[in-house]
Order: C-alpha cells, then structure tokens, then sequence
C-alpha cells in the first residue's frame, strides 16, 4: 500500500541522514585494533648503518584501540608477535589510514633477485602489554631501484597469532 511504502522511504531517509561515517573495518566484539610505530623516524635512513628513529631513538609498536585511542594492554593481541617488513615509500600517503591486510601486503618489497635480505638483524618483535621495541635492524640495500625511491618500516601480526581478530598493520610516516 502507498502508506507501507511512504514509511519504508522515511526509514530509508532517516537510515541514511543518521549515517556520518563509514563503517569501520571491526574484529569480533566490535574491536578496532592497529598498530602503531611511537617513534619519529628521520627522514632519511643509510644502507648498512642501524635503523634508528630520531636522535637515535629506540623504535617503539604499540596496538592501539582506535575506538578508545589507548593501547591494547590485555588479551592475546596483547602479547602478539610481530614481523617488521619494508615497504615502498609512496605506499599509502593519502592520510586514510585504512586498508586492507592484502593491499598492506602488495606493497612489500622483497631483495633483488641475487642480492641478500634487503634489511637483516631482529625481523620480528614481541608484545608486552601491547608494546614492543624493535632490535638491530640494518638496511642492506638502497631504495634507487624502486618506483618512489624511498623504503618505509612496516610491522604486521604474524601469521599464527590473533587467528579471527583484524589488527591493521603499522607504517612508518
């Protein structure tokens, strides 16, 4: 009847005005987990020198929850362990920080075939009541040979850990 229907356009109308954002890519229980890198790095990094943040700061990962913006201290995601990768500089600057485990995972850059790891030493970190410190880490190539010419630091949860849970990976700025 044109009743039904004119109550089912309102509803409509109504659903869509009330609606301001996007729905936000959750985990179960409603989480909205990342990581995050703490530390400022400098703006530019030496092949074969330690990879250091600014003023020779120690790199810290947190887990934030993005809902309450405070770090993730209890839980399994709270002790994950983490895998530190390179990344291509250009590889999400617009300032939207959402994206996909897969599209985070296409822009990974491997060695060059015939050449070593492109970053050797602790290539992976553990939690501890939602943060943890990367160790030694030594870029063992320059970034010349890559579209943006530039490498970024990346950190994701390790396969194997948080099994069911979305935790976005971490880039460095």
């Amino acid at each position: 009847s044109e009743e039904v229907e004119r109550a089912l356009t309102k509803l409509g109308h109504a659903k869509l005005a009330g609606r301001s954002s996007p729905p936000k890519i959750q985990g179960p229980e409603g989480k909205n987990l990342q990581l995050h890198f703490k530390t400022r790095m400098p703006p530019h990094l030496f092949t074969g020198a330690k990879v250091e943040g600014e003023q020779g700061a120690a790199i810290h990962v947190i887990l934030l929850d993005k809902i309450t913006g405070s770090v993730v201290q209890t839980g399994p995601e709270s002790a994950a362990k983490l895998n530190v990768l390179i990344l291509e500089g250009d590889f999400n600057e617009e300032a939207d920080d959402v994206w996909t485990r897969e599209h985070f995972e296409s822009h990974e850059v491997k060695e060059r075939e015939g050449k070593r790891p492109l970053l050797t030493g602790d290539l992976q970190v553990i939690l501890k009541d939602g943060v943890g410190t990367l160790g030694d880490l030594i870029f063992t190539d320059n970034s010349s040979w890559i579209r943006s010419r530039k490498f970024r630091l990346g950190v994701k949860i390790t396969a194997g850990y948080c099994e069911g849970i979305r935790v976005r990976e971490a880039k460095t700025e």
